[in-house]
């Protein structure tokens, strides 16, 4: 534990990618595989299972200290995590003194912390998270508090822990991200395989790493020879690999989720595939006639489910877009170009038959003029816009520049009043950086001629937390500590005063929202100096804006 802290340390300590990686590629050459492979689970964010709650942690702490509870949450404000203000508070708990666990990290993680599983009581959870605060010393308490939640993360992205366990090991970078995917055993077995100078055998379940787009540089694009592009429909669903081997099917989304049982429909239907075949693609409510997809509400009603009935199914009807080709015969092919792709795809699905699989429609262009044309039908065709992809490209491993672009629609957008703020978490704890922003009501609406009028009213639309710069950050956050009208644990109401453009992807009806909206991916797209609130968009607008979302097909 004490090592893979100091990692954690070196690595949350610099903001430099050659620092960061160069630690990594350090711990992986001197660890053990056993206790690599645990580091590996943790650092790629495999463990999101809570033991403990965050809860139960601060009761716990505040039994073992004398520091008051509004001590403790005038702290936790500031840290913006309990894991961390506990470790940082723990000094002063005086806990009882025990022997300390120098423990590696694998006997932690295969012995130690899974004891807590099998706790009776809540007296016995909380003695056994006392003695191994006592146990441990200042950063490693919180590296165990964050196991412990579930919510471990690293100042590190997965790209960057498989870039330093590639050098480490001498091995292709594409090698060990495609090992990596799919299922992960921190066992030490496991860990050899990924290593190995030589070829492994594939689990019959194991995807491929998806290709990603990167957004257009429209000034680079134009330069292109547009002969040598394909333009397809972005579709908003759920990108996805089916695979077709050892007489199985599996499905999983892009962020490795195996999520067979959502669609088993998709399951039988690509079950008439010959073994040994591997298709990309996006997973979309489509009713069969129709002309475009169903509102992604309809597919969210899928997702989470352990178990999809024959209502929800018949209610959200999927089909599957295929874009590209991985695999066929058992034979990887993301080598060959993607034009030779798309024609064995267009083979392979013709020939299943599959009923509930579309083959992506690519479309040729000429100029700058033209793509522009097409991609305004986007929201016609039910889509976010255009993917650009070389007919000459490979399917590479991550997102590579040059090779596809997306081209999405400029967003739908609102102009918002703020109304409420929350601090945010982590290095944001002390400032205001989560928003909520409301639109205009007007209660008369509807109302017979001679009711008694009332006035217009601010309703919540949506929350934002991106989109600003760190100036306007900073600026906003000193307004609202100025201009506080009411505190609600640890929200603020404040008064109606800057009106903000929000811009999102996608707007629905929704019973959970006191507007009866929700929009999708929402973000602020500039603050508008030069607008009162009496400027502000209204409610009746955004229901405009849904009203011709949903005519869009």
């Amino acid at each position: 534990m004490k090592r893979f802290t100091t990692l954690f340390q070196a690595v949350d300590a610099t903001t430099s990618t050659n620092a960061k990686v160069a630690a990594l590629e350090q711990y992986f050459k001197e660890e053990t595989p056993r206790n690599a492979v645990w580091a590996l689970y943790l650092l790629l964010g495999k463990t999101r299972r809570r033991l403990v709650t965050s809860r139960v942690l601060r009761e716990v702490f505040l039994q073992a200290s004398d520091i008051p509870e509004w001590l403790f949450k005038d702290c936790y404000a500031h840290v913006g995590d309990s894991a961390e203000a506990i470790a940082l508070l723990l000094p002063s708990a005086n806990l009882p003194p025990q022997a300390r666990l120098d423990l590696p990290l694998s006997e932690w993680m295969e012995q130690v912390i899974p004891t807590v599983k099998a706790a009776e009581t809540d007296e016995e959870v909380q003695w056994l998270v006392r003695s191994w605060w006592a146990s441990l010393e200042g950063l490693e308490v919180f590296v165990l508090n964050k196991v412990l939640t579930g919510a471990f993360r690293v100042g590190a992205s997965s790209k960057l822990v498989v870039r330093a366990l590639a050098r480490a090991y001498d091995l292709p970078e594409a090698v060990v991200t495609h090992r990596l995917m799919g299922d992960f055993e921190p066992t030490e077995a496991f860990f050899t395989q990924i290593v190995s100078q030589s070829e492994t055998e594939t689990a019959p379940s194991q995807p491929y790493p998806f290709f990603l787009a990167s957004p257009i540089d429209t000034a680079k694009f134009a330069e292109a020879e547009f002969f040598r592009w394909r333009a397809e429909w972005k579709w908003d669903g759920i990108r996805a690999q089916i695979i077709s081997r050892s007489g199985e099917v599996f499905i999983w989304s892009r962020g490795e989720d195996l999520v067979t049982h959502q669609f088993p429909e998709l399951a039988v239907d690509f079950a008439r595939l010959p073994g040994g075949t591997v298709v990309d693609g996006e997973i979309l409510c489509w009713e069969a006639g129709s002309s475009g997809p169903m509102n992604f509400n309809a597919l969210q009603k899928r997702l989470g489910r352990k178990r999809v009935s024959k209502a929800v199914m018949q209610e959200n009807p999927v089909r599957f877009m295929a874009y590209d080709l991985l695999e066929i015969g058992g034979e990887d092919i993301r080598a060959q170009p993607l034009s030779d792709r798309l024609s064995q795809l267009a083979q392979v699905i013709a020939d299943a038959p599959l009923e509930r699989a579309m083959v992506s429609e690519g479309s040729s262009f000429g100029s700058m003029e033209e793509l522009e044309q097409l991609r305004a039908r986007s929201h016609q065709e039910g889509a976010e816009g255009l993917m650009l992809k070389a007919l000459d490209s490979p399917y590479l491993v991550g997102r590579k520049r040059g090779y596809w672009w997306k081209h999405k629609v400029d967003p739908m957008t609102l102009d918002a009043v703020l109304i409420y703020a929350q601090a945010g978490s982590g290095k944001r704890a002390n400032l205001f950086t989560d928003y909520t922003f409301a639109l205009w009501h007007d209660s008369r609406d509807g109302q017979e001629p001679d009711e008694k009028p009332q006035a217009r009213e601010l309703v919540t639309f949506t929350k934002a937390y991106s989109g600003l710069d760190n100036a306007e950050i900073e600026k906003l956050d000193r307004w609202i500590r100025r201009n506080t009208t009411e505190r609600f644990g640890p929200v603020r109401s404040v008064t109606p005063t800057h009106v903000f453009e929000i811009g999102f992807e996608g707007i629905a009806k929704s019973s959970r929202h006191k507007s009866g909206i929700s929009v999708r991916f929402p973000r602020i797209l500039r603050w508008r100096h030069d607008k009162s609130i009496e400027e502000a968009d209204t409610l009746a607008s955004a229901l405009e804006l849904l009203e011709a979302y949903d005519r869009r097909g």
